[in-house]
């Protein structure tokens, strides 16, 4: 029987298939009809998943109103780098690009479930089973709902939304050919991490920024960052808690059936009355903690990459800053040199109207992400609220209800 039941679970993991999934924020951007994109399924094939987008239009530049493209992981980072790495975005915070898709946690689990099966009754196993089932299933949903954000984000900005990449990414209808990264080049991006690292603390502790906003903001996303990463973490924990008390009352109904089998009468009623008792509350708590995931934890987490994406937008305009003085200084020695002077100041008019666009970009971008931020956290946390409440209403009318039952015996 145990083999029967992995089988079972690995099939549904292996072809699982989700309709529309509905992002955090999504609700949140504006209204805007020109470009309206969602995933509208999804379906996780052993080492992949595959995404359909679904796009409708009114902007010209595009072939036809409506269309459908299947589009996998490896494809939404391809479209994400070609707008970190287009010079011409440097001004602007580039959507988080979406996590890959990671199940293996689950698969774990399962193995795990099946390695202790002997150790449990079968109908502990089940219901075990129906618990990893459901986390792996809003694990699936949380993946479709990070990949249609991404999308959502590039397509109600202004500018990105007439991106080239972008309408291919979109519009063209066969694989689009893009690989995973081999071993060599995870290492070669891996140094090339280190190496803009370096280049950030350099730039932090050389170049003073003489526009207050943007050291400000600066000094803001990074304390920001850290609070969100812990705050993240606790929040994971809390979650994982929830999702212990649950796999607990699991055991605790399980042991309170097999007990209530050893004697007949008033105590096998009121046993398995209490076992049913803990079997809805275990239901609740899994869904406490799948709200709180979804809520909170995910809320963090993705702010937390878009804070990043922030600080990045920061890096490039002390970049270019840097730049515009360098070339400040080269004009002030041509000057004195008397030689190639028209070329110094060519490229000190250039690095001067790069840094003037990118600071003007950016103070709008980190603006709207102030407002887009505050306006999620309401949101979900409002909502997390309501749920709490519900959650707590039904945990205290289960255990009312179980008192009345038990004294009416």
């Amino acid at each position: 029987m145990l083999q029967d039941g992995i089988c079972d679970t690995t099939d549904i993991i292996n072809n699982l298939s989700t309709k529309k999934t509905i992002s955090n924020e999504s609700s949140l951007e504006n209204n805007d009809k020109a470009l309206q994109i969602d995933i509208s399924d999804a379906l996780s094939e052993k080492d992949k998943v595959k995404f359909t987008v679904h796009t409708k239009t009114t902007l010209p530049d595009f072939q036809k109103s409506e269309f459908l493209v299947v589009r996998q992981h490896e494809e939404f980072v391809w479209l994400h780098d070609r707008f970190e790495e287009n010079e011409e975005y440097a001004g602007y915070i580039i959507p988080p690009c979406p996590p890959r898709p990671d199940f293996d946690a689950s698969r774990e689990k399962l193995l795990k479930l099946g390695e202790g099966e002997g150790s449990m009754t079968r109908e502990e196993f089940m219901k075990m089973k129906q618990e990893l089932e459901a986390e792996y299933l809003a694990t699936f949903k949380k993946t479709v709902a990070m990949h249609e954000m991404f999308l959502t984000r590039l397509a109600h900005h202004p500018v990105f939304r007439n991106d080239h990449n972008l309408r291919v990414f979109l519009e063209y209808d066969q694989d689009l050919c893009v690989r995973g990264k081999n071993k060599m080049e995870m290492f070669g991006g891996l140094m090339k991490s280190f190496s803009k690292t370096k280049d950030e603390y350099y730039l932090s502790a050389t170049v003073k920024d003489v526009n207050d906003f943007f050291d400000q903001e600066m000094t803001f996303l990074t304390q920001y960052h850290h609070n969100l990463k812990e705050a993240t973490s606790r929040a994971d924990r809390q979650t994982a808690k929830h999702r212990e008390v649950a796999d607990s009352y699991i055991k605790i109904s399980s042991n309170l059936l097999q007990l209530a089998t050893t004697d007949t009468g008033k105590l096998e009623k009121m046993l398995t009355k209490i076992a049913e008792t803990f079997e809805k509350l275990r239901k609740l708590e899994a869904r406490v903690a799948s709200d709180e995931d979804l809520k909170l934890s995910d809320t963090l987490r993705y702010y937390k990459r878009d804070t990043s994406a922030g600080k990045r937008l920061l890096i490039r305009r002390l970049k270019a800053l840097h730049t515009y003085e360098t070339a400040n200084r080269a004009l002030e020695k041509a000057r004195v040199k008397n030689k190639d002077v028209h070329a110094a100041e060519q490229a000190q008019t250039e690095a001067c109207s790069k840094f003037e666009q990118m600071s003007e970009k950016g103070k709008e971008e980190l603006t709207n992400f102030k407002t887009r931020r505050v306006a999620a956290f309401k949101k979900n946390l409002i909502e997390l609220t309501e749920f709490e409440i519900k959650h707590a209403k039904g945990h205290a009318e289960i255990l009312n209800k179980c008192l009345a039952a038990l004294q009416n015996e």
